[in-house]
């Protein structure tokens, strides 16, 4: 079997906020069309390194790269420093970012939130980015809404469409930090639901969860976290289902996964 490509390669990460050390030491490495997914307690770093890896939050210390390419820094002879702005505006098109709110313009139709970046930001004509924008709409289920606001949708649609908009930037990587902890309960399937048929389609993707049940289903890699570091990785049914460390298993055993 040929082996996986990485795509995504994290060395030595640390980030600290004053006296907090948030991250001590991240290695982690994601390979083409692969899915990890980062769990552990609230405060353990997880939406840290997922910001740190498009440079939203500045690492202190070591180095992030995606497709072979350093992210928010670059070599100049022997030494690596930061990267110009223009250049990490260009590496983060490269990422699609789904947050935990959805940040969606108010005054904007749906299909112009979505093909906003496309047409403003990546340059392309006005009617090819309205109708890139008219395909991620209906890869999320959303294509019926397109001439709606904001304001007129739900949580949950609102969350999808924060996805298509992420996915209109047809990025590398797709970064999902809590999708569905804003959501009302009865919200969070569909929203789920979309992010596995995005999955079971190849994209590589890292996200922060606690929906452990759906991690399980979806995640070729699980990473538990604690205190800034990853305490336990492998398999769903490696760390899900029969965790070595103590440490997991007590936060799973808290959550009552079955």
């Amino acid at each position: 079997m040929a082996e996986t490509k990485t795509l995504l390669k994290i060395e030595g990460l640390r980030k600290h906020f004053g006296a907090l050390n948030v991250l001590n030491g991240v290695d982690l490495s994601l390979g083409q069309s692969k899915k990890l997914v980062l769990i552990g307690p609230s405060g353990s770093g997880k939406t840290t390194l997922l910001r740190c890896i498009n440079h939203l939050e500045v690492p202190n210390a070591g180095h992030i790269y995606l497709d072979g390419e350093l992210i928010g820094e670059e070599r100049r002879g022997d030494r690596i420093l930061r990267a110009s702005a223009s250049k990490l505006a260009s590496q983060r098109r490269e990422m699609g970012f789904v947050f935990q709110n959805f940040y969606l313009w108010p005054h904007l139709t749906v299909l112009e939130n979505v093909a906003l970046g496309p047409w403003r930001v990546q340059r392309l004509a006005r009617k090819d980015a309205m109708t890139l924008a008219e395909t991620m709409l209906e890869k999320v289920h959303m294509a019926h809404k397109r001439n709606e606001y904001p304001e007129r949708l739900s949580g949950g649609q609102q969350q999808r469409i924060g996805i298509a908009r992420a996915l209109a930037q047809q990025p590398k990587v797709m970064l999902f930090d809590e999708p569905t902890s804003a959501l009302d309960p009865e919200l969070v399937g569909e929203v789920l639901g979309v992010i596995q048929e995005l999955a079971a389609e190849g994209r590589s993707m890292v996200m922060v969860t606690h929906e452990i049940r759906f991690a399980r289903d979806v995640a070729d890699e699980i990473v538990f976290m604690d205190g800034g570091v990853v305490v336990e990785s492998g398999s769903p049914a490696e760390v899900i289902d029969n965790p070595r460390h103590e440490r997991t298993q007590r936060f799973l055993g808290q959550l009552r996964v079955g």
